[in-house]
């Protein structure tokens, strides 16, 4: 980034970062917006002394949003794109908390845990909707081969979702995956209540299938992937992933592993949406 298209980051926007956000830089062209503090009634994070993240007064580009995904190395801020119009990011309705928690939690142990308290109250029926596998948790799935840079592809998606007029947030985070525990999103509340083991999945999606985190809506989540399953196999194996993750994809959508499988072979696009 050239220096007459950047200027430092506005005081407000500071306060993002526990350092301060000293000789962080942002695209000129960045619209007018405003920090979005925690509403108390939902911040995890009583003693929460810091905005959750900086949210745009109106809706950007895609272009935009590959600048400053671009830009990240160097702003330290990951861009989102957020739909349903303001609510709950202007209200605060989220629930920040700390990154630092995601090392904890592993994406295999908690699909299983997932799986296993699921098949513990499940009728013979619905385990066979889980088959290949049934009562058996399959694990992760092997890594997909890339069919080009993360990045790109993200950029592209970015350009797709930004045709819905998405606000833009922007998060003092290191990665996609951290930013949805450092921002409070809590889109799965219904499925887990708690956001941080489901980032430890989406970790896992970014480095076996290059997997981005591109946009969020209220109960949604929108990641772009370039390395997806390109068998039937595979993409059934990460069916069962996609299950444990978001049970409404399948449940509400195909019905059983191997129709969803079918779904996601070979796509760019992983898609998210929670009851």
């Amino acid at each position: 980034m050239d220096e007459c298209d950047r200027r430092q980051l506005p005081p407000e926007m500071r306060l993002l970062f526990a350092d301060d956000g000293v000789e962080r830089t942002l695209p000129a062209d960045l619209p007018p917006g405003s920090v979005v503090w925690p509403d108390p009634t939902y911040a995890r994070l009583q003693s929460q002394s810091r905005p959750a993240f900086w949210l745009s007064d109106e809706p950007v580009s895609g272009e935009l949003w590959g600048r400053l995904r671009a830009a990240h190395p160097e702003t330290g801020l990951w861009p989102m794109l957020l739909e349903d119009s303001v609510q709950p990011w202007s209200a605060g309705q989220v629930a920040p908390d700390t990154p630092a928690l995601i090392d904890v939690f592993d994406a295999g142990a908690f699909m299983s845990e997932v799986w296993s308290d699921w098949i513990a109250q499940a009728n013979p029926e619905q385990v066979e909707d889980l088959l290949p596998f049934g009562r058996d948790c399959p694990g992760l799935a092997e890594p997909g081969v890339p069919m080009t840079e993360p990045h790109v592809v993200a950029d592209w998606y970015a350009c797709v979702l930004a045709e819905r007029r998405p606000l833009l947030g922007l998060v003092a985070a290191v990665r996609g995956a951290d930013a949805l525990v450092v921002m409070g999103w809590q889109g799965p509340v219904h499925h887990n209540e708690w956001t941080v083991p489901m980032a430890a999945v989406v970790r896992s999606w970014e480095e076996r299938f290059g997997a981005r985190v591109v946009g969020v809506g209220f109960n949604t989540l929108e990641l772009s992937v370039s390395a997806p399953p390109v068998t039937r196999e595979h993409a059934v194996h990460v069916a069962a992933e996609h299950w444990s993750f978001c049970p409404d994809n399948i449940i509400q959508g195909p019905g059983n592993l191997v129709d969803y499988g079918d779904q996601i072979l070979g796509k760019n696009v992983w898609s998210f949406w929670w009851d």
